[in-house]
């Protein structure tokens, strides 16, 4: 009896070791996945995130593969992650879960990537509150595509929230309608060595962990294309 016991929960032991190395691969995973996606949206400037959206935006949030096989985007959440700007640059990443709602997503797209853009202080009080509501009644919205954001949008004064997404190379405005961004404790624990509050990373309080490189280079990267961007359709028009 007392060796069956000793077997259990050594069993258990290694049974929550399995979980938390598998927790944090995956976690690993989504950052390098959520870099790609940014760094791809920002290659195809045409048809991607107009770059005065990506400079103005206070925190931009990136859910890689949202979904996969035949299902409507409802009852199951998509894990991402996101970063704030702070007075010395992004801040570490913090994982988010996205969840409920209605998405509007077509039954049968595959590998969908949803960027959300926090633009004002707002959006980024509500995202820092840890649990973060959609609606479309001024929240959240769907964002402009391409090189430049349209003069007749309202996306500069009035979302909180711009939302895309791409699905097998196209990139649109999403409406999500429902939705909750809140904090994923799980991903953070597993990532961070324990469980850091959504706040205290996004304003700066945390160093970026070493498997967050690619995502802050990303992100970095995105911030200079935008400036960069800006600076040469200024010189031309001169």
């Amino acid at each position: 009896m007392k060796r069956s016991l000793i077997t259990v929960v050594f069993s258990l032991v290694a049974l929550v070791g399995t979980m938390s190395a598998t927790a944090k691969e995956d976690s690993v995973e989504r950052l390098q996945n959520a870099g790609d996606v940014l760094k791809q949206i920002m290659d195809a400037p045409d048809k991607g995130i107009p770059e005065e959206v990506v400079d103005n935006a206070k925190c931009i949030l990136v859910v890689p593969h949202l979904i996969k096989a035949g299902f409507i985007f409802g009852g199951k959440h998509g894990r991402g992650v996101g970063s704030c700007r702070t007075a010395n640059g992004w801040s570490a990443p913090a994982f988010i879960s996205v969840g409920g709602g209605s998405w509007g997503l077509q039954i049968g797209a595959e590998g969908v990537d949803l960027v959300m853009l926090v633009m004002n202080d707002k959006g980024l009080q509500h995202l820092l509150s840890s649990k973060f509501q959609l609606s479309g009644e001024g929240s959240a919205a769907a964002g402009p595509v391409g090189r430049h954001a349209s003069a007749g949008t309202d996306w500069k004064m009035n979302a909180e929230l711009l939302t895309y997404s791409r699905s097998k190379g196209a990139f649109a405005g999403l409406t999500l309608e429902g939705a909750v961004i809140e904090q994923d404790a799980d991903s953070t624990t597993a990532i961070y060595g324990r469980d850091i509050g959504f706040r205290k990373i996004l304003m700066g309080d945390v160093k970026p962990p070493a498997p967050a490189a690619p995502f802050m280079s990303a992100l970095s990267m995105a911030g200079h294309q935008a400036a960069a961007k800006e600076a040469k359709d200024d010189m031309e028009k001169k």
